[in-house]
């Protein structure tokens, strides 16, 4: 005949151990195994105010954004709320089941400063290039790209010709990033030719019509 649920009474004591939980082939745990983020505290170190309430630990963020890159995640905020509910992120986070999870706008505001200001990204790039040299995977001898491109977020009824500029009062963190870097190597060398319109919103953007429909703004990414 047909059982009935039991609802067993709930326990005093629970023994739960994320470790275990987390399957051995789960690609955390490839990857994990490989992640060295011992020198970001000392690299960070200058950026942090030696006053004031502990902040947030970088490796978490950097933990967090490896995730995000891996399982393609490209909300911040989803990200925030999969590494809450997802046992095998809070594992590879070392946050365990009762570690708090950075809030969405404070990932945010670290990602944009502190990690754009000092470098961080392009440095843990490099050292991952590095160990893949080491382990055998890439000889770094030579390399080919092939570009995609990625829509901007502007709207191409704000734009205007590129010979016109930038509006004198555009005073925006794109803005700033695009002036900044207008005579470096890596970023001048790349684009010679004046832009046929550019974006104020994302003037390092480039209209395009490469898809063969309706023009839009874009990042060539390789």
């Amino acid at each position: 005949m047909m059982g009935e649920r039991t609802v067993a009474q709930e326990a005093l004591f629970y023994s739960f151990s994320l470790e275990r939980h987390v399957p051995g082939d789960h690609l955390l745990r490839s990857i994990d195994r490989f992640v060295d983020l011992s020198g970001i505290r000392e690299h960070l170190k200058p950026f942090y105010s030696e006053t004031g309430r502990p902040s947030i630990d970088p490796e978490l963020m950097i933990r967090m954004l490896v995730i995000g890159y891996c399982m393609g995640i490209r909300s911040e905020r989803r990200l925030c709320d999969e590494v809450h509910l997802n046992l095998a992120y809070r594992w590879f986070c070392r946050l365990g089941l009762d570690g708090a999870v950075p809030d969405q706008s404070t990932f945010s505001k670290n990602r944009h400063g502190r990690f754009r200001d000092s470098d961080l990204l392009r440095r843990l790039f490099e050292t991952t290039v590095a160990r893949c040299m080491a382990e055998g995977l890439v000889g770094g001898e030579g390399f080919a790209v092939d570009a995609s491109l990625i829509r901007a977020d502007a709207n191409r009824q704000t734009g205007g010709p590129g010979s016109d500029g930038l509006a004198p009062d555009a005073d925006s963190r794109a803005v700033r990033e695009y002036l900044a870097v207008l005579d470096d190597a890596a970023f001048g060398a790349a684009t010679p030719v004046m832009p046929k319109y550019l974006a104020p919103a994302n003037p390092a953007a480039r209209w395009t019509s490469a898809h063969h429909g309706p023009a839009f703004y874009a990042y060539s990414t390789n």
